[in-house]
């Protein structure tokens, strides 16, 4: 028996908790530099259930699945940004790709996460990728591939060193 169970599922949910809330810390690291409002947390009950404490609404412990599109995506890329720090500890992870989710944040929040992204960039010397429609995020980073409609199906991509 491994750890109560003939086949090994207390071990394994066992292992995962304790994976989950190393992912916790090191996500909460990530949100905090976005915005102090929000906490990841798990229930001492539950061990695999995320929670987000809303320290604008008294400190309201929310279901993730209950949150709202911005919110969602703020503890996407916290966690993932968790998950890259974990794994670079042990494998070197160079790139990361960001798909959309920006167009679903309010301006304050879009100004923070890009100082995330920044700093987080310039610290660990990552190359970042982010797909996106959202203007400002083309500004603030300039260095980029764009994918140009030239009609009936066809795109063309536009960037440095790509040549036509």
């Amino acid at each position: 028996y491994l750890m109560g169970t003939a086949d090994g599922e207390t071990f394994a949910k066992f292992v995962q908790s304790i994976t989950l809330k190393q992912l916790i810390v090191e996500a909460n690291l990530h949100l905090r530099r976005i915005t102090q409002r929000y906490q990841l947390i798990t229930d001492s009950k539950e061990d695999l259930s995320l929670y987000l404490i809303d320290h604008d609404l008294g400190n309201e412990k929310r279901s993730v699945s209950n949150l709202s599109g911005g919110e969602k995506f703020l503890v996407s890329l916290s966690l993932a940004l968790g998950l890259s720090s974990m794994a670079s500890r042990k494998i070197k992870i160079d790139t990361l790709f960001l798909d959309e989710g920006f167009g679903t944040l309010d301006a304050q929040a879009l100004a923070s996460t890009i100082n995330m992204l920044q700093t987080q960039q310039q610290e660990s010397g990552k190359m970042l990728g982010i797909i996106t429609h959202v203007e400002i995020l083309k500004d603030e980073f300039p260095l980029r591939i764009e994918v140009k409609k030239k009609g009936q199906g066809i795109s063309v991509l536009e960037g440095p060193g790509i040549s036509r």
